[in-house]
């Protein structure tokens, strides 16, 4: 790292409506990638909506009755991955940099330096957070922030959401997902798999001492200062162009696709070191899996591991289990009692076989 500062520019863009926060991060993206904004770091809230990746349909990824009902937003966002609850319980953060500063196009390593950076803000606010790839970030192994990035051109956008206080079970319930995850248990089984600010420290933290943190980590890793500042007259143009097209129907429904194309796949098996059940959900079309869900009672050591894999596993070619799988096992020490890794990744192939065979 160069010795000299540089100076970059603090947004802090607040509470708004997810449309207006999809539309920044369309006008601020395509600022940088044509060198007419500097790099910056945002801090942002949402109010009540469900985003769903720019590739996905809302009748597959989310139950759009309990959205209704509950004045939950639909939204899609400008970039790829999972559908996630997002509401004012949770600050987001934003990076937008260009790629001589980040001196690699490589995602896997920019997602470690950044959340590895990351982790360290949080941290410092009395919690242990460390970096788990491929993009979260923990706390004894609970997931307190998820990550993503995407390149436009020679641009990156690399973004976060803290959990500061969080309702676990209404974030279950807006996603499509097996109805046996919903149950009292699996609700249990998912608040230990997250965890937030409130439940690490006892109390909620002030947004502004937050906020405060990452500024500091992420002025630490880049050796630079932040200065306050204002969407640049640019920048604001290109948000009024951007809302028209969001804030609108035809963006959200781009994409309409049958919940049916989109199937969830189970398979459970009874082993000699207990019950193991992996729920997926798979897409047929492109034969990737979208996310996978291990429940059971089987032994494991440590308890994180099935959560682990789960993290790895996330958006990958069908092709490539076998080598996911057991490389994860390979560069880990784990206690299974009698299971072994070729038993998991038999399970998750039992599941996946009947979609081949349709397909």
């Amino acid at each position: 790292m160069s010795d000299a500062k540089q100076t970059w520019r603090l947004l802090d863009t607040g509470t708004q409506p997810a449309a207006n926060n999809i539309a920044l991060n369309r006008a601020l993206l395509e600022a940088r990638q044509t060198n007419q904004a500097p790099n910056t770091l945002r801090f942002l809230g949402f109010e009540p909506c469900a985003l769903l990746g720019f590739h996905q349909s809302a009748a597959q990824e989310l139950n759009l009755e309990y959205c209704a009902d509950h004045d939950i937003e639909i939204q899609r966002r400008i970039t790829g991955g999972g559908a996630i609850y997002f509401d004012t319980t949770q600050i987001g953060w934003e990076l937008y940099l260009d790629k001589q500063t980040l001196g690699t196009a490589d995602m896997t390593a920019i997602s470690s330096r950044i959340c590895t950076a990351v982790a360290k803000g949080i941290s410092s606010l009395g919690v242990d957070a460390k970096f788990r790839p491929r993009n979260d970030i923990e706390v004894d192994g609970r997931k307190i922030s998820g990550t993503g990035g995407a390149f436009d051109g020679d641009a990156l956008m690399y973004q976060g959401t803290l959990l500061i206080s969080f309702d676990v079970e209404k974030m279950l319930r807006i996603l499509n997902i097996p109805a046996e995850k919903l149950s009292d248990k699996a609700i249990l089984s998912a608040r230990e798999r997250v965890t937030n600010l409130e439940t690490l420290l006892g109390y909620v933290p002030e947004r502004a001492i937050v906020i405060a943190a990452l500024q500091q980590a992420v002025e630490n890793e880049f050796n630079v200062d932040f200065v306050s500042g204002e969407l640049n007259a640019i920048e604001q143009e290109l948000y009024g162009e951007a809302i028209k097209e969001i804030d609108h129907p035809e963006w959200i429904g781009m994409i309409d696709l049958p919940e049916s194309d989109r199937p969830t796949l189970t398979a459970s098996q009874k082993f000699a070191a207990g019950l193991l059940q992996v729920n997926i959900a798979y897409d047929q079309v492109k034969q990737r899996i979208k996310q996978v869900w291990f429940s059971g009672d089987v032994f494991i050591s440590p308890r994180r591991t099935l959560v682990d894999l789960e993290a790895v596993l996330r958006d990958s070619h069908v092709d490539n289990v076998d080598v996911i799988v057991l490389d994860f096992f390979k560069k880990r020490h784990v206690d299974m009692l009698t299971l072994t890794p070729e038993n998991i990744l038999g399970l998750i192939k039992m599941a996946i076989q009947p979609a081949e065979v349709v397909a």
